[in-house]
């Protein structure tokens, strides 16, 4: 099994491709660097060189007793950007899509351009703009929902059983440090996104954990911004439609950008 050294720690990763290019693949919370190498990994790897890691805790990666922040976790992908070679385009699902946008704001130097697919900027719903939605998050104090009952958690604690050094009975320590952090961070404002200096790619599907004016509200505030909601899809859209979000991708990165178009009206 490939492991790096990352700030101390050993960590898994995987280099595919070959390309003057290179495009970091983020995983999700509380998921694994597998869900986005054999969905999108292989078209991506066609033109450019892919790279991904799991970060402290997530899949082949074992934990540490530190409680899960974003800003560690950018602390983890800027070490191995570091290690692979700076600039890379950063493609993030869910947490990934926070983590390089966090990135993005502290290290713009080492993000050519940044896909952030199912992605918050703000893990609070009454701070102006809609937010994720209550399943996304911790339950209420009040609720007897329990997320590990989902369909979908079943799912991803078994994904974890698989690979973690950890083993199974691990996965309860991690999902609840994930499901803290999601119900705490981030806290990004549209005057931080504003600072944003790379061009994003800001994609969802229509039917996302993320409500869609969440999402048209952060495609909104950053300077230089591109929207794509994928029809039939949910917050599991790179799984769910791997060709059409690589094509997607692959023309963001490959395009001008500003794009040039024959109707121009917030570009105008």
């Amino acid at each position: 099994m490939p492991t790096l050294d990352v700030l101390g720690h050993p960590t898994w990763f995987a280099v595919h491709g070959d390309g003057d290019e290179t495009v970091l693949l983020l995983h999700g919370g509380l998921s694994n660097s597998d869900a986005l190498l054999d969905s999108i990994g292989a078209p991506l790897a066609e033109r450019r060189r892919v790279a991904a890691f799991d970060r402290r805790g997530h899949g082949r990666t074992a934990d540490t007793p530190e409680a899960f922040h974003y800003e560690s976790m950018v602390d983890e992908t800027i070490a191995f950007i570091e290690h692979i070679g700076a600039p890379v385009h950063i493609v993030g699902w869910s947490d990934g899509g926070i983590v390089g946008l966090l990135l993005a704001l502290r290290r713009p130097e080492l993000v050519g351009r940044l896909v952030a697919i199912g992605a918050n900027f703000h893990w609070n719903m009454s701070t102006g703009v809609a937010g994720v939605t209550p399943s996304a998050t911790e339950p209420a104090a009040d609720s007897d929902h329990d997320p590990s009952d989902d369909s979908m958690m079943v799912q991803i604690a078994a994904a974890y059983a698989e690979r973690s050094p950890d083993g199974a009975d691990h996965w309860a320590a991690v999902a609840a440090k994930g499901f803290h952090l999601f119900g705490i961070e981030p806290e990004l404002t549209v005057d931080d996104l504003a600072r944003v200096s790379v061009p994003v790619l800001v994609m969802a599907g229509d039917d996302d954990l993320i409500p869609l004016g969440h999402t048209t509200a952060f495609y909104a505030a950053l300077p230089e911004a591109q929207l794509a909601i994928v029809p039939g899809s949910s917050h599991g859209l790179p799984m769910e439609h791997p060709h059409e979000v690589a094509r997607l991708i692959d023309r963001f990165l490959s395009s001008d950008v500003p794009p040039v178009t024959m109707m121009p009206n917030l570009r105008s």
